[in-house]
């Protein structure tokens, strides 16, 4: 088990088993198509930024869910296949671990996703848990435990550095909004009918958004690479050509990201450092398919991240 006092990032949030299946053309509704090949991996945000994060040779602490079942089983093996320790991920008595089906477009790399939302009980912040929290240089939360942002907010949890994965607008999303030190949605979150934004332009969405945050607003957009804020200016960090073009499956690209740059934060890099560092690390975990394979490592990442 990582130890409590020594560990660079904790990472709350989903797991669940991946069922990936690569086409070379997508059917009309009630028609058929074959596949090219089928893989099964493990998923969830949360699963997948703690691979990333072990992958980069960080230390991480996850804390997640799963059912006593088959898809558990295999989830939580996949998990320490990658280095992950899973003391900390409970198995519920009874419990259904949630599935996905990811259908990947071999030309283009591009993904769609229909997933199972957890009927697993959400995670409570107990004394152990906030320990965790407490001795966390960083601290992950992905979509799933958007809840939590409330009860933090409540507990006041200064000193906290949190990074929040702003994947599509959830129940609690004003309070992690308050919360968050750094705020990453990808670009699909700026259409929310709750934000009201319309058809304005990126730069339009994302200033409202900034105003509306108490953190750092980074945009991350696919195959464009990502947009953040120094000072009143918006900067625009791509995704390099050369992994571009390697690019077959971009499943995992957006955990990845948001693990490599909580990574990123624990190690002390300035904003501009941990964007480039970040975009470089989901770049190159597109190479392969599943959304974990491809992740590299701190050598190869920091190299990319330097030339960008």
């Amino acid at each position: 088990m990582v130890a409590m006092d020594n560990f660079d990032v904790l990472v709350i949030g989903r797991s669940c088993m991946d069922m990936i299946v690569v086409l070379n053309r997508f059917p009309q509704e009630n028609q058929k198509a074959p596949f090219e090949f089928r893989m099964t991996e493990g998923g969830g945000q949360g699963g997948t930024a703690a691979c990333c994060i072990t992958r980069l040779g960080g230390r991480v602490v996850y804390v997640g869910k799963l059912g006593d079942d088959t898809e558990g089983r295999f989830c939580r093996q996949r998990l320490e296949d990658f280095g992950v320790d899973t003391q900390r991920v409970e198995t519920v008595p009874g419990g259904r671990t949630p599935l996905a089906y990811a259908f990947v477009s071999r030309p283009s790399g591009r993904r769609t996703i229909i997933y199972e939302p957890s009927h697993l009980p959400p995670h409570i912040l107990s004394t152990e848990l906030l320990k965790l929290i407490k001795r966390a240089p960083v601290v992950l939360l992905d979509p799933e435990v958007t809840y939590l942002g409330r009860e933090l907010e409540r507990l006041n949890a200064g000193g906290l550095k949190i990074v929040y994965d702003a994947e599509r607008w959830r129940d609690g999303m004003p309070d992690i909004m308050a919360l968050a030190d750094y705020f990453i949605p990808c670009a699909d979150f700026l259409d929310a009918p709750q934000l009201g934004f319309g058809k304005w332009s990126l730069q339009e969405k994302m200033n409202a958004l900034k105003a509306m945050i108490y953190g750092q607003l980074i945009v991350t957009v696919g195959k464009e690479g990502a947009y953040y804020y120094s000072g009143d200016d918006i900067r625009h960090v791509p995704v390099p050509a050369s992994a571009a073009n390697a690019a077959v499956d971009t499943i995992g690209a957006g955990d990845n990201f948001h693990a490599a740059f909580a990574l990123a934060v624990s190690r002390g890099f300035d904003l501009h450092r941990a964007v480039r560092f970040s975009v470089a690390v989901a770049s190159l975990s597109c190479r392969d398919y599943g959304g974990r394979k491809g992740v590299p490592d701190w050598e190869e990442a920091t190299a990319l991240a330097a030339r960008l």
